[in-house]
């Protein structure tokens, strides 16, 4: 079995790695998260988790590094991790009947011989109209404020919404796993 690094610190990739039941070790890639000047979102994301699987590929020589970075867009505006009460009010509030585009960075590089393989994939979340006290309510029992646009899909947060349009539910949590097990089989392993 090919050795398999997850180049993220975040506990909801772990959870959603964890799926498939395979032997990873999840390892943080510590890179320059910002956003380039005239960067599309869809040009953020690719080049994110392209540059955290990079990050790892001299530590891990012969190994299968998977990257993954994802943002949001309301509206046309590009929307983040709030970090606070007050930012993910507002967060929610604009969302509020309208529609979120995500969108999701995914890579698999082949450390020992650096192929590769990047793609983005969308996932859509269509909000209810929600009230302030719904919004209030919401955030006082998940404080969702290191998750981009301010919810918890897998929690409560699905309170929040009217529905959901993508391909695979894990991408809205920040991994796709069925572009993942595509990938993986690309370089050989099996999950099933």
């Amino acid at each position: 079995m090919t050795r398999l690094i997850l180049a993220s610190s975040s506990p909801f990739r772990k959870a959603i790695l964890d799926k498939l039941n395979l032997p990873y070790e999840a390892v943080s890639p510590d890179i320059d998260e910002s956003r380039l000047e005239a960067e599309t979102p869809r040009q953020y994301v690719a080049r994110l988790a392209e540059q955290k699987a990079r990050a790892l590929q001299s530590d891990y020589p012969d190994a299968l590094i998977i990257g993954s970075d994802q943002t949001a867009i309301i509206n046309g505006a590009t929307i983040g991790k709030p970090g606070s009460y007050e930012t993910a009010f507002r967060q929610l509030a604009d969302a509020s009947g309208q529609k979120i585009t995500f969108l999701t960075g995914l890579s698999l590089l082949n450390s020992n011989t650096g192929d590769c393989e990047t793609d983005v994939i969308p996932f859509h979340v269509h909000f209810r109209t929600l009230t302030p006290t719904m919004i209030e309510n919401y955030l006082k029992a998940e404080q969702p404020y290191n998750c981009a646009g301010s919810f918890k899909s897998e929690g409560l947060g699905i309170a929040l919404f009217e529905k959901l349009e993508g391909d695979d539910p894990n991408t809205l949590i920040g991994l796709p796993l069925i572009r993942l097990i595509r990938m993986l089989e690309n370089q050989g392993v099996n999950v099933i």
